[in-house]
């Protein structure tokens, strides 16, 4: 997969743990930030198609990745 779109981010001048919070404040900043992103698309499709399970990416918490998933894995069931 390509990753040449990390070097755009919105978060590639800041502290790594800023996006691996610990409390639902933490996870709001980084959502803040990653709402402007020019890249958060690919950002989150890298998380999803990874299975990244720590962290905010693409502007989506852990949990809300999980409810991505599982929605796309409902959908392509009914599809199929």
């Amino acid at each position: 997969m390509d990753t040449t779109w990390m070097h755009h981010g919105n978060c590639r001048d800041e502290p790594p743990a800023m996006f691996f919070p610990s409390d639902g404040v933490g996870v709001e900043i980084a959502r803040r930030l990653c709402a402007t992103c020019p890249v958060r698309e690919p950002c989150l499709e890298y998380a999803l198609a990874n299975r990244i399970d720590h962290g905010v990416w693409g502007g989506a918490s852990e949990r809300e990745r999980r409810r991505i998933l599982k929605r796309r894995r409902l959908a392509a069931a009914q599809k199929g």
